[in-house]
């Protein structure tokens, strides 16, 4: 199979189960998603520069003590509830729907994760991306985001440059759209580029393909692909530049 962006002439859809790589530590649990795994005899469980799409879950009064990251960059997109963050630079910062964070850890970041005992259930997406070099500058962003408008997609984050509120160091962009059933909205894409659509919520019919509750496509090729919501839906997509440099020395998102 040749998948590079001239073979193609329409666009190919891979579709994936929801995951069954997991962990589960109690209070805290987690399902990975490898956006690489979706296409057959790809040798990467990333693809490009998107390692890994975590689906996180906090009870209340759950602690994720201090640790450190180093060569990541990692976002924190929670639709609904809080996720509560302290790191060695002093920011105690609080990330729920109207705010995104993305820490770019780079050389080395320290940060705790935190929900009260009366704070909801927590259920979120943790992605995490490949930095183009190693070493760099860390820090971290933590911005308000427009409200959401239904059937539309959202510009979260993106490259360096772009108009997105909040930034990556490689190339990557994420958008999310909450569809209501039966609308139809157009994927994001980017010419060269192929883009992951993954489905937080509800159902949803991508070309001929059908995806439920955490199924995933990847998307190759340039064209226009169509979503249509067969129930109200929260899905969220990446386009990715799959020749981007990367590095693979990430913490977890190797």
């Amino acid at each position: 199979m040749d998948d590079s962006p001239g073979a193609q002439t329409q666009p190919r859809i891979h579709t994936a189960p929801r995951t069954d790589v997991s962990q589960d530590q109690g209070k805290f649990r987690i399902h990975l998603n490898f956006p690489g795994r979706a296409v057959p005899d790809h040798d990467d469980h990333g693809y490009g520069p998107l390692a890994t799409v975590v689906e996180s879950f906090m009870d209340p009064d759950t602690l994720i003590r201090m640790h450190q990251h180093r060569n990541e960059e990692i976002i924190s997109w929670v639709p609904d509830g809080v996720m509560r963050h302290d790191d060695r630079q002093d920011n105690t910062l609080v990330t729920g729907p109207e705010h995104l964070m993305v820490m770019n850890a780079g050389s080395g970041f320290w940060h705790s994760e935190e929900t009260l005992a009366d704070d909801p259930p927590l259920r979120m997406l943790q992605i995490f991306v490949r930095p183009h070099s190693l070493d760099l500058e860390p820090g971290i962003q933590h911005e308000p985001v427009p409200d959401p408008v239904a059937n539309e997609w959202r510009h979260l984050f993106g490259p360096e440059g772009t108009d997105a509120p909040l930034y990556v160091r490689n190339d990557v962009d994420f958008y999310d759209c909450r569809l209501e059933a039966g609308a139809t909205t157009t994927l994001p894409s980017r010419s060269g580029w192929h883009t992951y659509l993954y489905v937080f919520e509800g159902a949803v019919d991508v070309g001929e393909d059908s995806l439920g509750y955490t199924e995933s496509a990847l998307v190759i090729g340039d064209g226009d692909v169509p979503v249509t919501a067969t129930e109200d839906s929260t899905v969220v997509a990446f386009t990715v530049n799959p020749d981007a440099p990367v590095t693979r020395q990430g913490t977890i998102g190797r």
